[in-house]
């Protein structure tokens, strides 16, 4: 028996990525609402408490309401917004993120989706936190570029549509991104990092960065002793791999000019797809590095990521559809 799936705010990027990955799934039934009653919340009530899983594509204030109306216990909610990231109650949904963690969501009732930006902070940063390579209250910093399709309808209808000059746009400029709560909380820091995002003229998939000054870290950690942490964090996992000594190697000889571009690392080079990417880059003589994630914002930073999820609280294959 197919299991039933709601897609509350269907009509979003994320919710159309995620019902594409689910179209033609046989072990699946998306039910859908009726377009004149989508803004009735009777009718909202009535199917969040019908299906068995509801994934909520929603802003943060339409998620909180729609988990005030479920009262069906047996109605799993997987949620990519940022309302629950943080919350009591609520399982963070990042399988790899550590030991446990994928058999605490698949016995979830309430998963909280991480967003983008934290997907690729926290896969860089918790493992080498918890390895004591970098101290919990270590000032750390985060850069990064991403497609103009994370910053939602309004961002995407102005990059398409109005055709801004800029083709690299700085934001987050109040230092207060709504991702730094579950950024500090989940890498296991004391306090979250200084957070530099940016967006460019392509539509969806990142880079994000945490440099480090390895010469000041306590311990003067070299740059293998970075790999090597992060390759034992995810040996074995699906999703998320760690570049290999040679590979990153090349990369850093890799040049295309007098500037150092390295073609190999294009933000977009994972889009369409739930993998998640890490590299490590380092300069023992400078005593320095740059811890460097690769992903499609809409795919393991988001629709992927809900996809991986809904198939562990259903007990299913977990790359199903993936």
């Amino acid at each position: 028996m197919a299991h039933s799936v709601f897609i509350d705010g269907e009509a979003g990027t994320t919710g159309l990525q995620i019902r594409q990955r689910l179209a033609g799934r046989s072990d699946l039934q998306l039910v859908s609402i009726d377009p004149a009653r989508r803004k009735d919340p009777a009718a909202r009530a009535e199917l969040l408490n019908a299906v068995d899983v509801a994934i909520l594509c929603l802003p943060d204030e339409g998620a909180r309401e729609a988990v005030s109306l479920i009262t069906n216990p047996k109605v799993a909610v997987v949620d990519p917004s940022t309302a629950h990231r943080v919350a009591p109650g609520w399982v963070f949904g990042f399988p790899e993120w550590k030991p446990g963690q994928r058999a605490a969501i698949a016995g979830s009732k309430r998963v909280s989706n991480p967003g983008c930006w934290s997907t690729g902070f926290i896969a860089l940063a918790a493992p080498l936190v918890r390895a004591g390579l970098i101290p919990a209250a270590w000032p750390l910093t985060a850069h990064g570029i991403s497609g103009y399709s994370g910053g939602g309808r309004g961002l995407i209808e102005e990059f398409e549509q109005q055709a801004p000059r800029d083709a690299y746009r700085i934001y987050g400029l109040n230092l207060a991104h709504k991702h730094l709560p579950e950024m500090a909380a989940y890498a296991g820091l004391e306090r979250p990092p200084v957070f530099s995002p940016a967006v460019g003229r392509f539509a969806q998939g990142m880079i994000v960065e945490v440099p480090l000054a390895l010469r000041a870290l306590p311990g003067r950690p070299a740059a293998a002793d970075l790999r090597a942490a992060l390759a034992a964090a995810y040996a074995g996992e699906r999703f998320v791999e760690v570049a290999s000594d040679a590979e990153c190697a090349v990369l850093q000889t890799s040049r295309a000019g007098a500037g150092g571009y390295v073609p190999d690392l294009d933000p977009e080079a994972l889009n369409g797809t739930n993998r998640l990417r890490l590299f490590v880059f380092g300069n023992d003589a400078r005593g320095e590095a740059r811890l460097v994630a690769l992903l499609d914002n809409l795919g393991k930073g988001a629709s992927g990521a809900a996809v991986q999820n809904l198939n562990l609280v259903l007990g299913l294959e977990e790359g199903a559809g993936l």
